[in-house]
């Protein structure tokens, strides 16, 4: 009996397909090749010596770029290196000019080529392009590496565009500029599942709705490629995004992390994006780990107290927020309170799991707090939020631009200290002289920066600590963003600069 148990037993095993092992189990994450190699953005121009020399940490130097018609509009950029808290810039930038159809991917589902990207300086300021074309600016903020903002720069124009094109015979065929509110798409729901005819009426959607859709989706596409990839390539870390889709005579500026962009446009400030912190996202962090408290491993409590509870609290009365609450409130410290919080510190120097300053980004997969089982990427997000700007709604000068830029400039300037940096340069320029962003965006490195003293880097008048972080920046003009409305202003700047 015993020996026919063995022998089926036996049988079995050898028909049975063998278990593929995880390369993850094979191959140590260090020593899996890197699918693209670290460059600064290709618009820089860069030799491979002048990129070696651009990560010098005592100097700092300040990059532009050589020739600013390589940036559509004759936009501003400029960047530096840390002070040496990373080998290399982790921070990235991209830039793109695309066309609602065109394919993002080949047949067999690889990247098709970059046509129009940061690689392609002949179209950026041409007037051949209609109105389904869309204009791209990307700025990726990377940490623990420089892997997760490469790959960024790489691919997320792909899922951009594939997206796009999934709805692009609606965007192409509606009509761009006819009602304030937004133009809308029919959605009929006359049969579910083919059978019921439920009693709905035709709902109405603003076709911003679905570029706003592509952005999110192509978000989402690209922390999942990055997960997938991770075992085969060497991708540590990862990177916020922060991205600019000029498209239909409107702004979309989706923000997944803690890089900023404002519209600086006469003297006002227009907020485009918020910093996702475990600060500001204190209430999803919280319900989630109320509902799934097994993501905190027992080590963790997800309670705020407003300072720091221990043992000898048991007992007292602490002011305290939970998921449901804005404001603050009294209880009794129970032991299961003296758990370390899972959101310690305020603002910027906030952290989640004791581990990480920014809630929303790309990778980040095998990131553990210290010493632990405890994974934080459950708690951390891609999806980006998108904020639209029309265009069309308001006359623009040349003096009306669009700044984004990683934290390391808006850990030292406020938006209206960049603001009032950018107008001083801007309003020194005689009109038309597209040189002007670029200066702009140059000084605000400079002012951020700032000069290396015998006690660090510090700000132009020696009276506070300058930023050691990297960092970016774009400077974009608004006047003459390309849709059917503007196409003679841009000619005119054009001609300026010709003469």
């Amino acid at each position: 009996m015993i020996n026919r148990f063995r022998s089926t037993v036996n049988n079995v095993i050898a028909n049975l397909h063998p278990i593929p092992r995880s390369p993850e189990k094979t191959q140590r994450a260090e020593d899996l090749p890197v699918k693209f190699p670290y460059s600064r953005p290709e618009f820089l121009n860069l030799s491979d010596e002048e990129v070696k020399v651009s990560a010098d940490h005592v100097l700092r130097p300040i990059l532009v770029p050589r020739d600013i018609a390589r940036l559509p509009w004759y936009s501003g950029y400029s960047e530096v290196i840390n002070a040496g808290k990373s080998l290399y810039n982790e921070d990235q930038a991209a830039i793109g000019i695309f066309h609602l159809g065109e394919s993002s991917f080949d047949s067999q589902n690889q990247p098709a080529a970059k046509s129009g990207t940061s690689d392609t300086p002949s179209r950026e300021n041409s007037l051949d392009q209609d109105d389904n074309t869309y204009t791209y600016f990307a700025i990726y903020d990377g940490h623990a590496g420089n892997a997760g903002a490469v790959m960024a720069v790489h691919t997320l124009h792909l899922h951009i565009q594939e997206h796009l094109n999934a709805v692009a015979n609606i965007l192409i065929n509606s009509p761009h500029y006819s009602l304030p509110e937004g133009n809308t798409v029919h959605i009929h729901n006359d049969k579910y599942h083919g059978r019921v005819k439920w009693p709905f009426h035709e709902r109405d959607l603003p076709t911003e709705s679905l570029i706003c859709g592509a952005l999110e989706n192509a978000f989402w596409d690209m922390d999942e490629q990055i997960g997938h990839e991770k075992h085969i390539f060497r991708i540590p870390g990862g990177c916020t995004a922060l991205v600019a889709i000029f498209l239909h005579g409107k702004l979309y500026l989706s923000c997944a992390g803690d890089s900023r962009a404002i519209i600086v446009r006469n003297n006002e400030i227009i907020e485009m994006s918020q910093e996702f912190t475990p600060s500001t996202e204190r209430q999803r962090l919280q319900h989630l780990a109320w509902i799934q408290p097994c993501l905190l491993d027992n080590e963790f409590t997800h309670l705020e107290f407003h300072r720091r509870i221990y043992k000898k609290d048991i007992g007292k009365r602490v002011l305290y927020r939970d998921k449901h609450m804005t404001g603050w409130a009294h209880k009794i410290v129970t032991a299961e309170d003296t758990k370390f919080p899972l959101i310690y510190g305020d603002g910027k120097k906030s952290r989640m799991l004791a581990t990480i300053g920014v809630t929303r980004g790309f990778g980040d997969h095998e990131l553990k707090v210290h010493d632990t089982n405890i994974y934080l990427k459950p708690f951390l997000s891609p999806i980006p939020e998108t904020r639209i700007y029309d265009l069309n709604q308001t006359e623009h000068s040349e003096n009306d631009v669009l700044i984004m830029a990683s934290d390391g400039l808006w850990d030292i300037l406020s938006n209206q200290e960049a603001a009032d940096i950018v107008k001083d340069i801007l309003e020194n320029f005689p009109p038309g002289d597209m040189s002007r962003y670029a200066s702009a965006a140059q000084e605000l490195v400079m002012q951020a920066r700032g000069i290396l003293k015998q006690n660090g880097w510090r700000t132009m008048g020696d009276t506070r600590q300058a930023s050691n972080d990297d960092i970016t920046v774009f400077v974009i003009p608004l006047h003459c963003h390309v849709n059917l409305s503007s196409q003679s202003s841009l000619t005119e700047s054009q001609d300026a600069l010709s003469t």
